[in-house]
């Protein structure tokens, strides 16, 4: 199993903060309103597997904020960039081009992102739906360079209104995050017995 260099585990309590979204008002963290926030970390803008996991959030989200999650995703690319999915994505999308985020949280890049054999069968269903949404002029392909490179492996924080992280996923390669399935598991758990994943 992976663990990154500077892991923030279960149990740890994130400084409150505010973060600005590509679109819509400053976003608090954690959630004063008192609701669960899942902070994710994902590659960059337009990265075609993260578009296919972001694409299962999007067609169950009733169901997440039924749950009492909001859902906050931060991407290691240009606010431009980012802003130019922001229409399409019923999220809080987050720019952070410094990672400086990423680095806070113990999210890393490595080669493994991509090599690891796990990761293929999402990097293929990826590539070919976005392909296929490009090439019918309903998507944009993603920018030709990445500035922070296309290595980023993905996290996923569980964060209580407290700021207390009750769960938390290093991913061991670009495809490795939470289903749905898992985040609705985690949020229903009773607080103090939330898994980490």
């Amino acid at each position: 199993m992976y663990t990154p260099r500077n892991p923030v585990r279960p149990g740890a309590v994130v400084t409150a903060r505010e973060l600005v979204p590509v679109a819509g008002p400053p976003v608090p963290v954690p959630d004063p309103a008192g609701r669960l926030v899942h902070l994710q970390f994902r590659r960059f803008a337009g990265c075609p597997i993260c578009n296919l996991h972001l694409r299962s959030i999007t067609r169950r989200i009733a169901e997440i904020e039924g749950a009492g999650v909001r859902e906050v995703v931060v991407f290691h690319s240009l606010a431009a960039e980012l802003a130019r999915y922001a229409d399409e994505l019923p999220l809080t999308l987050i720019a952070d081009p410094e990672r400086r985020l990423y680095a806070e949280f113990g999210v890393e890049s490595a080669a493994r992102a991509l090599l690891d054999p796990r990761a293929w069968g999402g990097v293929i269903r990826g590539v070919a739906r976005s392909t296929w949404a490009v090439l019918r002029r309903r998507d944009r392909p993603p920018a030709r360079r990445q500035p922070n490179g296309r290595l980023g492996l993905p996290g996923d924080f569980l964060i209580a209104p407290d700021g207390k992280v009750l769960a938390a996923r290093y991913g061991e390669h670009a495809y490795d995050q939470w289903s749905v399935d898992e985040l609705l598991a985690l949020a229903t758990a009773p607080r103090e017995l939330a898994p980490a994943g």
